[in-house]
């Protein structure tokens, strides 16, 4: 079975975005700020300062609440900690904000500025005639506002990356049990049909030794060579073609070996074969099939086998005369396993059709190149 899905590894993929946001957060006063000659150190690092309590809940979102309570079945418990986390910070930087507020327009601090104090109260300060009051313009968001802005959605951005890229693991995990449960499906059925295919050949060579000895080595040869394709050539997920019908030929050529010329075996097959692959062993529960219950001993017999080739598919026929079967032959596993196997490799890009009638059984398969 071809499985386009690729397997993709996410383990660096998420720290790369962390790694990239951070950076470029604290880049920002660096490559955005207004500087006239030189950079004005004071005012980047009061704006990494400013940043920092955004980086402790990021820390404290992603280390302690999300994989203690989120990922926990803790989710109510998480908003609840979360708010709260956030509201204690914020008010941290209320106070913290107010405080630094009142200290910078203390007079002996303004002094110290080299900027003129407030007037006291009751004293009125009066501007000189040529100097107007310039307008004032829009008030500059609160640090405590614009964390709690800057919060909501970098909490927002972290849990919803943590969801993506444990639902991508959980993807990938599903993907690799599956792949795994198909490879053990497909070996169990190539399992099942060796021993079986095994057995029944020792069984002619057996019924061939009391004959003709001769043939019967030549016979153990030929089931050498089919053993190799079965345990070696057959081993990767894809054979070639040609590999394939030199099994079948040999396959045909051994079991003729065990009838008389009463049954009539015609095979079939183009000259110029495609340079292509495909899985391995996919005729010979077919053939099995046609020989163990198209065959009488007492009747006239036949097995035709047809197979030809188009740009994208390869179609195999056989067909072979149609005997009685008892309900020990009728309970074969041979197409039922071709059926599994089938559905396993190509789901439902293949055709696979059978037609009885009382004198002939007739298998069509046509599967993509």
């Amino acid at each position: 079975m071809k499985l386009i899905k690729k397997n993709y590894n996410f383990s660096f993929f998420e720290p790369f975005i962390i790694i990239a946001f951070w950076a470029l957060l604290f880049a920002s006063p660096l490559l955005f700020g207004r500087f006239e000659s030189q950079i004005e150190w004071d005012q980047v690092y009061q704006v990494w300062m400013n940043y920092l309590p955004l980086l402790a809940l990021f820390l404290i979102n992603r280390f302690i609440l999300l994989p203690k309570l989120f990922f926990n079945s803790k989710k109510l418990l998480y908003f609840i900690a979360t708010l709260s986390v956030i509201i204690i910070i914020g008010l941290g930087i209320y106070a913290a904000d107010n405080n630094y507020s009142e200290r910078s327009m203390h007079p002996s601090n303004m002094e110290m500025r080299g900027e003129n104090p407030p007037p006291m109260f009751g004293e009125r300060e009066l501007p000189p005639p040529h100097i107007q009051r310039p307008n004032k313009g829009p008030r500059p968001i609160p640090l405590y506002a614009n964390f709690l802005i800057l919060a909501v959605l970098l909490v927002g951005f972290d849990t919803g990356l943590q969801i993506s890229m444990r639902w991508a693991n959980l993807e990938q995990e599903k993907f690799k049990i599956q792949k795994e449960s198909v490879e053990n499906q497909l070996a169990f059925l190539k399992n099942q049909v060796s021993p079986h295919f095994f057995m029944n050949t020792l069984n002619n060579i057996h019924a061939l030794v009391d004959i003709d000895a001769e043939e019967s080595k030549k016979a153990i040869i030929k089931l050498s060579n089919l053993m190799r394709h079965l345990l070696y050539d057959s081993e990767g997920k894809k054979t070639s073609i040609k590999k394939e019908i030199e099994f079948i030929e040999s396959y045909i050529e051994l079991m003729k070996l065990r009838f008389s010329n009463k049954v009539k075996i015609a095979i079939d097959i183009p000259s110029e074969i495609p340079e292509k692959s495909i899985p391995p062993l996919l005729f010979t529960s077919l053939l099995e099939n046609a020989f163990k219950h198209g065959i009488s001993y007492n009747k006239p017999s036949f097995i035709n086998i047809l197979m030809s080739f188009t740009e994208d598919y390869l179609h195999f026929e056989i067909e072979n005369s149609n005997h009685p079967k008892n309900a020990e032959e009728a309970s074969g596993i041979g197409v039922e396993n071709t059926k599994k196997r089938l559905t396993l490799l190509f789901k439902n890009n293949f055709n696979f059709n059978i037609s009885e009638t009382k004198e002939i059984y007739k298998v069509t398969l046509k599967i993509p190149l």
